[in-house]
This record gives structure tokens, sequence and C-alpha cells, in this order.
């Protein structure tokens, strides 16, 4: 047997608005402005780490150039070249 076709739903409930958080604007945008900040963090500590990198490799050829001299004029006055 059919079944009978679905009746409206009640006009009150229809008109009806859910109901807002009405913290919901404040906390997205607190949650946006933490997402660009935490954005500019890593961005910050990204440069940061580039530099620290570049400042090292430095560092170790400054050390390899004085340790590779200092070699060398030991070689030269123990051996007379």
């Amino acid at each position: 047997m059919a079944q009978p076709a679905p009746s409206l739903p009640d006009r009150s409930l229809v008109d009806e608005e859910p109901p807002l958080d009405p913290d919901a604007v404040s906390r997205s945008y607190l949650h946006h402005r933490a997402r660009r900040a935490a954005r500019a963090r890593l961005h910050r500590q990204k440069r940061w780490a580039a530099v620290r990198f570049w400042l090292v490799v430095v560092l170790v050829l400054v050390v390899t150039v004085v340790l590779a001299a200092r070699t060398l004029g030991e070689i030269e006055r123990v051996f007379g070249i």
C-alpha cells in the first residue's frame, strides 16, 4: 500500500532562525589572527635558520683555513722546506 506524502513542515519552525553563538565571530577572528602570527613566526624561524647555517659554514671554513695555514707553517719549520 502506498505511503501518504510527507506533509510540509510547520511554518513556525521554518521561519525560526537557528541559534547563533554570540562569541563565534570574536573566536574566529582570534583563531585567524593566531594562524597569521604562527605563519609569520615560522617565516622568521626559517630565515634565522638560514642565517645560522651560513654563519656555521663560514666559521668552519675559517677554522679549516687557520688550521691548514698553521699545519703548513709547522711542516715548513720542521722539514725546512
